[in-house]
């Protein structure tokens, strides 16, 4: 059981998103005030207003070029940073909102839904390493179901997300195994199983080690940032399983199951399965032996008699 142990591997080092700089280039956009407007050339309402179609170039260096509706951004629009950052989608009344892709000054990219300047529902990210997220967004943060691929070794986490960190129900999935269970704070807890590809499954849980307890019961608050330990219990064959739908499900109970119960697989069993199946096959080779020698018999007394 040891050589499939997996302690450690469940982890996927994730690099920090770089937002600081990022929601800072998102939230500088100019408001484009009465007071200072900057230079403007498009259409105009008979107010006066900037309203329709136009490019303006704003006292803080950033440029726009897209609709507007008394005045502020409302619409399809293209705003350029000074900073090389630029959004190009949706607006409404100056705020981002809908459908937009965002280009990040470090190299990143945002593509997907925007709601108040936030990036909210389903959108895709690609982070300056290479490493892709997509997913649910919630108020700037990967929250509910998603999608992390690492580029480097082309794991993936496939789960639950709670503002920003992997959490909940989750599948992390490697080369040749993967493992499934629950994640808390980017890291697997309790329960869970690694699945491995050359047909087993190792069940176990994630447990904090000795030393870890003893350490926190000097604290006065226990560290949620002690490492846990993968404590393997029993590896089993794969356990097959087919969605049951509506169409299966009725009428069709005279029908056998699919489904294969997993079995607690044991070397020794095997062992004896394998010489058990040597014996018969001995037994069955001196049956044969002994019949090919019984006609051989016959057939010399056949021959006497006839002579």
């Amino acid at each position: 059981m040891s050589e499939l142990s997996s302690e450690g591997e469940a982890e996927e080092s994730e690099p920090e998103e770089t937002e600081t700089e990022s929601e800072g280039t998102e939230d500088s956009e100019a408001e484009e005030t009465e007071a200072d407007l900057g230079e403007y050339d498009g259409e105009r309402n008979s107010a006066g207003e900037r309203h329709g179609r136009g490019k303006a170039q704003l006292p803080n260096g950033d440029t726009y070029d897209g609709e507007y509706e008394h005045s502020l951004r409302n619409g399809q629009g293209t705003y350029r940073f000074k900073n090389g950052a630029r959004y190009i989608g949706q607006y409404l009344q100056n705020k981002k909102h809908g459908h937009g892709v965002f280009f990040y000054p470090d190299g990143s990219k945002y593509e997907g839904s925007w709601v108040n300047d936030q990036r909210h529902g389903y959108g895709e990210y690609t982070y300056p390493n290479g490493d892709t997220y997509a997913g649910e967004w919630f108020n700037n943060d990967r929250h509910g179901q998603g999608t992390y691929v690492y580029k480097d070794t082309g794991s993936k986490y496939v789960g639950g997300w709670v503002n920003g960190n992997q959490e909940g129900e989750a599948e992390l999935i490697h080369l040749n195994h993967r493992y499934r269970g629950k994640f808390l704070n980017g890291n697997p807890v309790g329960q869970g199983k690694y699945v491995f590809d050359i047909g087993c499954e190792q069940h176990g849980e994630y447990i904090q080690s000795a030393e870890d307890k003893g350490e926190e019961e000097e604290e006065e608050e226990p560290s949620l940032l002690a490492a846990l330990k993968w404590k393997a219990t029993e590896i089993t064959k794969l356990t097959l399983w087919t969605p049951i739908t509506d169409e299966t499900a009725d009428g069709r109970d005279d029908e056998p199951s699919h489904e294969v119960s997993s079995e607690v697989f044991s070397p020794e069993k095997h062992a004896e399965e394998e010489d058990e199946g040597s014996r018969g096959e001995e037994e069955n080779k001196e049956a044969q032996e002994d019949q090919g020698t019984a006609n051989l018999e016959d057939k010399e007394d056949e021959a006497q008699e006839a002579e």
